[in-house]
């Protein structure tokens, strides 16, 4: 069962909708006695529901009248579901009495919020989606958020990261109701991965550190952002700020937010995806060029950073991929 409500993502409820809508084809055409998935659309009323683009939904059932046993509960996201001060409070208490009975509670993407507020996430880890991903685990400090992973089990409570991750999801429950050649033959058909190469983390947009307000400081930040190929050592750096490395250190910490390593690598692996996105030149070069000295030491600070090697990168996002 599907809840929706005002302003979810339309991509939360479809993807994994059709996933387990060829799945019943599949099992119909093979002609084989598994069960089917019954899928069934609800929100606080039955009736239209619009989407946070506008699109309209039909609702078919009223989730308070429902009165069987739900066996999977699925919660989609939106924008509709970040916002706690607009989130329809009846319909929170509504999926924390329909998850008692559920054998299997999932969020897709925003969703989370959703499942957190009606006290279903508490000490478990969950994911959302990488931009909302700090926000959830602000909100609700008792939820251990995984910010890199497409989806997470964590005992019946399964959740997703953003958007077609809800896809990666819904493929996974289905090799667990079943069985992963079903589930492989339905991501053919989609002409998807089966299991996506990498996290969520590829996908999210540069981090971006605000300014200090000293001026020493600041001056060595837009040093690294300028040349980020060049000597960017604490003992470098330090020097620059007129300061010892020990105070140097605690203050960049403290006013930045980061260590000037961890500032430093992040600087590196952004001028890195540009150069990987808008150049057809080698990972070598790109490497010297952001500092990572050589391309093996790029390609693990990448796998760790972003879960894919810098070349699986370039094919992904770069149009000089060939």
């Amino acid at each position: 069962m599907f809840v929706i409500y005002p302003g979810f993502q339309s991509l939360d409820l479809t993807g994994p909708f059709e996933v387990f809508a060829g799945v019943n084809e599949l099992l119909q055409t093979e002609n084989r006695r598994s069960g089917r998935y019954r899928l069934t659309v609800a929100s606080s009323a039955a009736g239209p529901i619009t989407t946070e683009s506008g699109l309209v939904v039909h609702a078919q059932r009223a989730l308070s009248g429902i009165r069987q046993p739900i066996d999977t509960l699925i919660v989609v996201g939106g924008a509709g579901a970040v916002d706690l001060a607009d989130l329809n409070p009846a319909l929170v208490r509504t999926v924390r009495r329909a998850a008692l009975s559920a054998r299997r509670i999932v969020s897709v993407c925003t969703g989370s919020f959703v499942l957190a507020a009606a006290g279903l996430l508490e000490n478990k880890t969950a994911c959302t989606h990488w931009s909302r991903a700090a926000l959830l685990a602000r909100t609700f400090p008792a939820v251990d958020v995984d910010q890199d992973s497409l989806f997470r089990r964590h005992d019946n409570v399964w959740t997703s990261a953003g958007v077609t991750a809800g896809i990666d999801l819904a493929l996974a429950l289905v090799a667990d109701d079943h069985d992963e050649r079903l589930a492989q033959t339905v991501s053919r058909w989609l002409v998807m991965f089966y299991r996506r190469p990498g996290g969520q983390s590829q996908f999210a947009a540069p981090v971006w550190y605000s300014a200090s307000d000293r001026q020493t400081l600041r001056a060595v930040q837009d040093s690294v952002v300028a040349q980020p190929g060049a000597d960017h050592r604490l003992v470098a750096m330090a020097a620059r700020a007129s300061m010892s490395e020990r105070n140097f250190l605690r203050v960049f910490t403290r006013e930045i937010g980061v260590t000037p390593a961890k500032y430093v690598e992040s600087i590196r692996v952004n001028a890195a995806c540009v150069n990987l996105e808008t150049t057809g030149h080698s990972i070598d070069s790109i490497a010297r060029a952001s500092g990572f000295g050589t391309a093996e030491t790029m390609r693990r600070t990448f796998i760790r950073t972003k879960g894919i090697a810098p070349s699986d990168y370039r094919l992904r996002f770069s149009r000089h991929a060939s």
